[in-house]
């Protein structure tokens, strides 16, 4: 059978493989598309399997927040390099998956992966993945994912060059406040919201630390402990959301911002790409020789 220029470039645009390889698949089933296409999904498998091993530190966080501003979504998914995080396909894939996560509230990552991408879509989270790896040459895996739903107030959400993310739930204010907030987190990296929500055992290890460098000073006792006292609030300080100077407005306090506005954050979480992970440190050159090795594969 005759294999057309427009059949493998059908082909190639299903499955965003190389003319050849489209062209041989076609020739091997008689020119059926879907069949060359799912012969294409099987010969991937091997190759997916390969790169799975391969660290993904780096990435892109994709947010997703409903038109009514009460329902979000926020997913990391981890590439092996910036250049492939870039890309407007592996963008629209971790956009695509934070919409889905946001739709249908899957219990972890595991059960996301079994969900259709897109409404109306036969392909699952992990076979798109998978037509992923396949098009772009590198190990890509949806990392972790988080969801917001309140019954009361609004999602305020903000990406920063595709590596910070963050969702965050105000009471109260408007939707300029709530994305001011989620800019600030980005940017401050708060821990927590108030003190209050600081673990009592973390408080006490930094309050341990300061009375040890204090004593060091030779000062009285009442002295120590009034020094103590004021390097822990500044602790405290840093560490919480209401603590921080305002990043627009750095005479002002979040707090006091929030009171101005009569509003309230409830929760807030920010995601950065590949952090908690590590990167391999080693011969460049040996890298590279060994990602050509598993392309050709």
């Amino acid at each position: 059978m005759i294999i057309s220029a427009t059949m493998v470039k059908e082909l190639r645009e299903r499955t965003g493989l190389g003319m050849m390889e489209c062209k041989a698949a076609l020739a091997e089933t008689n020119g059926d598309l879907d069949a060359a296409a799912e012969l294409l999904r099987k010969k991937a498998g091997a190759k997916v399997e390969k790169k799975a091993g391969r660290l993904a530190a780096d990435g892109a966080i994709g947010i997703h927040v409903g038109a009514d501003g009460r329902t979000a979504a926020m997913v990391e998914v981890n590439s092996e390099t910036d250049f492939v995080a870039k890309g407007d396909d592996f963008m629209g894939f971790a956009n695509a998956a934070a919409a889905c996560v946001a739709k249908n509230n899957p219990p972890d990552v595991g059960a996301l992966t079994q969900l259709p991408l897109r409404a109306g879509a036969a392909a699952t989270v992990a076979q798109a993945r998978e037509d992923l790896v396949m098009k772009l040459g590198e190990n890509i895996n949806v990392r972790r994912f988080v969801r917001y739903a309140p019954g009361q107030g609004r999602i305020g959400s903000y990406v920063h060059g595709r590596k910070i993310g963050v969702l965050v739930e105000v009471q109260g204010g408007d939707e300029a406040l709530a994305r001011d907030l989620a800019m600030h987190i980005a940017a401050s990296r708060p821990e927590y919201v108030d003190k209050n929500d600081v673990p009592a055992a973390a408080v006490a290890k930094e309050k341990e630390i300061f009375a040890e460098q204090a004593r060091a000073s030779g000062k009285p006792a009442e002295i120590i402990e009034k020094m103590v006292l004021g390097r822990v609030n500044k602790y405290l300080n840093e560490i919480t959301l209401l603590g921080q100077p305002f990043v627009k407005d750095p005479d002002t306090s979040v707090e006091k911002l929030l009171k101005s506005k009569a509003a309230k954050v409830v929760r807030f979480c920010r995601y950065e790409v590949g952090e908690g992970l590590e990167k391999r440190a080693g011969d460049f050159a040996a890298e590279v020789m060994a990602q050509v090795k598993g392309a050709e594969a």
